[in-house]
C-alpha cells in the first residue's frame, strides 16, 4: 500500500474502529422472557435481533410498564407487574417487543414510536389493536414543589419542582397579548412557597 493511500485512509478514518457507545445496563435479567422473546423473533423470521434481545426487570420504574431499547435490543419491565397477573405481564412483553420489531424491520427509515409498523408488530405478536398507553394502578412518586413564579399581569402562579434557569415570560399573556411572542411585560417573578 502506498504512502498517498495510507493518508488517505487516515484523513477518513479508515483502519481506524469507531468508538463504541456504552451499552444499557440490565438491571435483573430474566431469561425466562428472553427465552419467548427469542423464539418469537424467530418465527417472524428476525434471527439476527432474536440472538441480541434481552429482557429484565428495573425496580427503578414507576408508572411506566415498560421500555424497549433500540439499537440496543433491550427490554425494560417494571416489577409491579407481577403483582397484576401474568396475562399483564405477556401483553406488555409483547408491546415492547413490537417496537423492537417494527424498528428492526424499518431499517434505517424513520418511524413512528406507536405507528403502522409498531401496530402491524403487535398484530404479529398476538396483541392487534393494542394502544399505545396503559391503565394500570401505578401510582408515581409526589415531589414537593418548591418554587413558584406569579405573573403581575394576570396573577397566574406556575409552582415548580426546580428552579426555572433565565427568564421566562407568563405563557397565557405573551399569547393573549403579544401574537404569541416572548415579552419582557409578562415577566414571571420568582416566590418562595
Amino acid at each position: 500500500m502506498g504512502s498517498w493511500c495510507r493518508q488517505l485512509m487516515l484523513c477518513f478514518g479508515a483502519g481506524s474502529p469507531e468508538p463504541k457507545r456504552a451499552a444499557r445496563a440490565l438491571h435483573e435479567a430474566d431469561p425466562e422472557l428472553e427465552k419467548w422473546c427469542r423464539i418469537s423473533l424467530g418465527e417472524l423470521g428476525l434471527t439476527s435481533l432474536a440472538r441480541k434481545v434481552r429482557v429484565g426487570w428495573n425496580p427503578r420504574m414507576r408508572t411506566t410498564a415498560g421500555r424497549a431499547w433500540w439499537p440496543d435490543a433491550m427490554i425494560e419491565m417494571n416489577p409491579r407487574l407481577k403483582d397484576i397477573s401474568e396475562e399483564e405481564i405477556q401483553r406488555t412483553l409483547c408491546h415492547e417487543l413490537a417496537h423492537l420489531v417494527a424498528y428492526e424491520r424499518a431499517g434505517r427509515r424513520r418511524i413512528k414510536a406507536h405507528g403502522v409498523e409498531w401496530q402491524v408488530a403487535c398484530a404479529d405478536l398476538g396483541i392487534p389493536g393494542e394502544k399505545a398507553s396503559h391503565e394500570l394502578p401505578f401510582e408515581g412518586r409526589k415531589q414537593q414543589r418548591k418554587y413558584a413564579y406569579h405573573c403581575n399581569h394576570c396573577e397566574e402562579v406556575i409552582e415548580r419542582v426546580r428552579k426555572m434557569r433565565g427568564s421566562a415570560a407568563c405563557y397565557t399573556c405573551c399569547r393573549k397579548y403579544a401574537g404569541g411572542s416572548y415579552d419582557e411585560r409578562f415577566l414571571l417573578v420568582e416566590r418562595k412557597l
